[in-house]
């Protein structure tokens, strides 16, 4: 990671930058092995971050604690950590099914749009298609990524047809895939 970028950041976003990159995406880079459900234990996190970089208790928990989207999770013991959804390395979060509201939203940029109009959403590198409860976090998560356009997807429909649904710690709603006949493309692009 560039050190004059995360001086800038201030450490809680470059911390928590770090975190879902080794809890997410690439636990490999610092040695690290996560267990089948994705915790790790903390005190073995800081010790293989060492190298890389400074982590502390104290800065793990508050960025657990002030994540404004709460991407990460404690055990209840308070011994291990993980990341909430999102990753792109094989784990199971072991997250019970559950019964979503009839309407979902998702975030994407406009140039994302017509591949979904042919193939529906698919998770990409990740395990699940993230969905949320509220238009204005798909907007936010769409702007990331270019000019958003929010999707709505008939989550009911897709409930009935057979398709299962998890929510995670943080409230985000997750499927393995949307089919094109769930979602409502709208003909608005959103505004952040």
């Amino acid at each position: 990671m560039n050190d004059n970028k995360n001086k800038t950041q201030g450490p809680l976003v470059s911390a928590s930058k770090f975190l879902s990159l080794v809890l997410r995406h690439q636990p490999a880079l610092i040695g690290l092995q996560l267990d089948a459900n994705g915790w790790v234990d903390i005190d073995t996190l800081i010790a293989r971050a060492a190298p890389k970089r400074r982590l502390d208790r104290a800065l793990i928990d508050a960025v657990v604690a002030t994540s404004d989207k709460q991407r990460f999770a404690l055990s209840a013991d308070g011994r291990r950590i993980r990341a909430n959804q999102g990753h792109s390395v094989a784990i199971d979060l072991a997250l019970p099914p559950a019964t979503p509201p009839p309407l979902l939203y998702h975030g994407t940029a406009t140039r994302f749009v017509d591949a979904i109009r042919r193939e529906g959403l698919t998770p990409g590198s990740r395990q699940h298609v993230h969905l949320s409860r509220d238009i204005d976090t798909a907007v936010k998560v769409g702007s990331r990524h270019g000019t958003p356009h929010v999707l709505r997807v008939d989550a009911a429909a897709m409930t009935a047809a057979g398709h299962v649904f998890h929510v995670s710690e943080n409230g985000v709603w997750l499927t393995a895939a949307v089919p094109v006949a769930f979602i409502d493309f709208g003909d608005e692009t959103a505004t952040p």
